[in-house]
């Protein structure tokens, strides 16, 4: 039985994201999130305004304003930021939260907020990788003992070393991917989450940045799983129309960025 989709979340604001313009970077995984459930929502990456818009506290609804996009507008006008805070937010709101309405129905509140915790442990997994590749790879800027300032060009020698450390296969062996039906692989429940759409981006990304490594990751028959999601996940009608379309940004100066001399086979 095919899974059942979230509806269309209709709404009389739209979400606003605020992100950095030219990239898809962190906003890329709330990106997926509405494009995945066809829900609306604009962008605002105006650099002049970007920041100065974010951080005022007026716009925070009392909290501390968001230090650095993304940040999302909400419809109340409430801005919000921290990728895994604002995916947690809207995971139950664009239903991917782990449930749809009938196995909803069949849960308490507190057997939701234990999926929901156990979705979130998933993204901020997959978001710590993500930091891992900024900080080894971000242009392989930011090696250990490198000033941040230097780029890949003024450090190649220690991007080197540091990317022969990056590429150890420690990661898939923590394989987020763990539940297989005829459907395909999920990570936490039956259904599709923001846990599938973070960890499939980050396959996406890493493919990119390291096309020989993951390719020979993925013909080893080690990590099935994880590629199982990444392909469930890019097939579906509304995620293949995004990747297909304008919407979707390259990779190209932000997060992954490919290098040949820093990938190989192992």
């Amino acid at each position: 039985m095919a899974e059942t989709r979230p509806s269309k979340i209709r709404k009389t604001t739209p979400y606003k994201l605020f992100y950095w313009p030219g990239m898809p970077g962190r906003g890329e995984f709330i990106r997926l999130a509405f494009e995945y459930t066809s829900t609306p929502y604009v962008e605002a990456n105006d650099p002049s305004k970007l920041l100065p818009t974010i951080t005022n506290a007026k716009n925070s609804g009392g909290a501390p304003p968001a230090f650095a996009p993304p940040a999302l507008e909400l419809p109340s006008g409430r801005v919000i930021c921290q990728t895994s805070s604002i995916l947690n937010y809207l995971a139950p709101t664009l239903g991917l939260a782990g449930w749809d309405k009938e196995d909803g129905a069949k849960l308490d509140e507190d057997e939701k907020e234990e999926i929901r915790a156990c979705v979130n442990q998933v993204v901020l997994t997959a978001l710590d990788l993500n930091n891992e590749v900024r900080t080894s790879r971000y242009s392989s800027r930011y090696p250990p003992s490198i000033a941040s300032s230097l780029y890949y060009e003024d450090q190649k020698s220690a991007a080197a070393e540091r990317s022969k450390d990056f590429l150890l296969p420690r990661h898939p062996q923590r394989n987020p991917a763990n539940k297989d039906n005829s459907d395909g692989a999920f990570c936490v429940s039956k259904h599709t989450t923001t846990a599938d759409l973070t960890v499939s981006y980050m396959v996406d990304g890493l493919m990119f940045a390291f096309p020989k490594r993951m390719t020979a990751l993925r013909d080893s028959g080690k990590y099935p799983l994880v590629f199982k999601l990444q392909e469930r996940v890019n097939s579906g009608d509304r995620i293949k129309a995004y990747l297909a379309s304008e919407r979707r940004l390259p990779f190209s100066n932000g997060i992954f960025r490919h290098y040949p001399e820093l990938d190989g086979d192992e």
